[in-house]
């Protein structure tokens, strides 16, 4: 069995270790590698490559959701799939971030978010928070993007006035990940960061300046790999389903848990 993590940069993913060694510790005989697609490709040519299932990660996952033939679970309100399998044909898409974050951030009980950015992994998050109970704020650098968050509360950074603190601080934009911007101005970040309780990047691998600025201002943070992890164990209880193979929980959250 063959799966894959596909996206635009994808040589930095850490998906692959965490697959093949659940493989190897349920004694299953699978492989799980990247592939990257270029972003002017038709995302239907993941049919031929004879793959199992695959993760979709930037910037692909809104068009996996417009290329599937059903989708299910969160991802519909979503609009954006990051787990997809192929069965008989037809490409079946799910979506294991927005569990995967909030698992990540339940114990801390928010009561609201600041979320900045507007792709798919922000609406699976602002989506989960909402389901919750806990309203989330999106931020973004252009109008455009904000047309899918009509019934959230959002703003431009131009026009974004915060009126209250954020117990919750979000980045889930790219910034950051392979030079050392923030996803916003210093100057209005670090206030809103300041009066937080948590700071999160979506971002893993990498103390990045968005954290690097949590950390300045003594303000609890963390990377995303406790996310990774989360929505990787998500996703391979998806591929197993499909092919009908039962795993023992335990073993493969050890494994994904203790690799990284």
């Amino acid at each position: 069995m063959q799966f894959a993590v596909i996206g635009n940069p994808i040589a930095h993913s850490l998906s692959p270790i965490l697959h093949n060694c659940a493989f190897k510790a349920l004694g299953i005989a699978g492989f799980y590698g990247r592939y990257l697609l270029e972003k002017d490709t038709s995302f239907y040519f993941l049919r031929s490559l004879h793959l199992k299932g695959a993760n979709i990660t930037v910037p692909f996952k809104e068009i996996a959701f417009q290329s599937c033939d059903e989708v299910f679970g969160v991802a519909r309100e979503i609009g954006a799939v990051n787990t997809i399998v192929f069965d008989k044909g037809k490409m079946l898409g799910y979506n294991t971030d927005a569990l995967g974050f909030y698992q990540c951030v339940e114990s801390l009980n928010p009561k609201n978010a600041l979320i900045i950015g507007a792709g798919g992994s922000a609406k699976a998050i602002a989506c989960i928070l909402n389901t919750k109970r806990i309203p989330p704020t999106i931020i973004n650098r252009s109008a455009a993007r904000l047309e899918a968050f009509k019934s959230f509360e959002c703003a431009t950074f131009e026009n974004f006035t915060p009126k209250i603190p954020y117990d919750l601080i979000i980045n889930t934009t790219s910034a950051g990940l392979t030079d050392s911007s923030l996803p916003m101005d210093s100057a209005v970040l670090a206030p809103l960061l300041k009066a937080s309780k948590f700071a999160f990047d979506l971002v893993y691998g990498k103390q990045t300046p968005f954290l690097n600025l949590a950390k300045s201002l003594n303000v609890a943070h963390s990377d995303g790999k406790q996310m990774l992890i989360n929505q990787a164990i998500l996703a391979f209880e998806i591929f197993m389903e499909s092919q009908n193979i039962s795993i023992n929980q335990e073993t493969l959250r050890h494994s994904m848990q203790n690799i990284l």
